[in-house]
């Protein structure tokens, strides 16, 4: 398993669940001369017949077929699905490599540990995401210079950790290690609250602003770049708030006890101290530039 860059990493790969992240790791691996063969797998009949139109995988087949042919699996779906496919998908897997996308990551390391192929499986979330789901929301290039955090190292088998640093050094991420209980911790602050804030704020929009016309005119890119979450797919969302419910709800208290403080500020006309909020706020411009 060469990592030269004009040599193919594996000879061929499964993608369980074709959706965005699924369909956009097809076109990278592709793209990136990672695996001679994309094998697809999804219960969506459609999705199936969408990724093989759009060209993401070279075939579809049955979850059990496409684990025999392939070296490594990669299973894509909602993370709900993951942690019941995993046992099985590990007791076909003996010797391969299993790697998951998930968002949450206790509960499918948790899940891992159950079987004795425990350790051909690389927990890993690529920091990577759109509001847009299914085979046709794939996009080229979805990786590149992107962070990957792979969890809980110490219990994969160290060839499956190299081979899957591997293959997202191709991918063009850098890569962070973390325990999985820190990793859903810090999930919960950086990308799931974002998530609720988004669906909340849409939901105020669309209760207050009843004439649809008006959204759609007034809507500037602030308001369309905020809320442009509340697009994201129900079957990605909720299993993951439910799997991180606890962490959630901690930065959701956080967050609200925030709005308190602007809505008091506002209640009360003390404009000095929303002009400390906001520029305490702007410091985050010395993380994100």
């Amino acid at each position: 398993m060469n990592d030269n860059n004009d040599k193919q990493l594996v000879n061929n790969v499964a993608v369980v669940g074709i959706g965005l992240i699924g369909g956009s790791m097809a076109l990278a691996l592709k793209e990136k001369n990672i695996a001679g063969k994309i094998y697809g797998v999804d219960a969506n009949s459609s999705h199936c017949e969408k990724a093989m139109a759009l060209g993401l995988v070279d075939e579809i087949q049955t979850m059990e077929e496409a684990i025999r042919l392939s070296d490594v699996i990669i299973l894509a779906v909602p993370v709900n699905i993951a942690d019941a496919l995993l046992p099985r998908i590990l007791q076909l897997s003996e010797g391969k490599v299993v790697m998951d996308v998930g968002s949450t990551k206790n509960a499918i390391c948790q899940s891992a540990a159950t079987s004795v192929n425990s350790h051909r499986f690389v927990a890993t979330h690529p920091m990577w995401g759109t509001e847009f789901s299914g085979p046709e929301a794939a996009v080229t290039g979805a990786f590149v210079n992107k962070a990957v955090v792979i969890c809980d190292k110490k219990n994969s088998a160290p060839d499956a950790v190299s081979l899957v640093e591997s293959i997202y050094k191709r991918l063009g991420m850098h890569i962070l290690f973390m325990d999985s209980v820190s990793h859903d911790v810090h999930t919960a602050y950086i990308s799931h609250i974002s998530h609720i804030s988004s669906f909340a704020l849409a939901n105020t929009v669309l209760e207050k602003e009843k004439e649809d016309e008006n959204i759609f005119e007034l809507a500037s890119g602030g308001f369309e770049s905020t809320v442009r979450l509340a697009k994201s797919n129900i079957d990605t969302w909720v299993p993951v708030f439910k799997q991180n419910k606890e962490n959630v709800l901690d930065v959701l208290n956080e967050h609200i006890a925030q709005l308190k403080k602007f809505k008091s500020c506002l209640e009360k006309e003390n404009f000095e101290y929303l002009g400390e909020l906001i520029q305490n706020a702007n410091k985050i411009k010395r993380i994100l530039k």
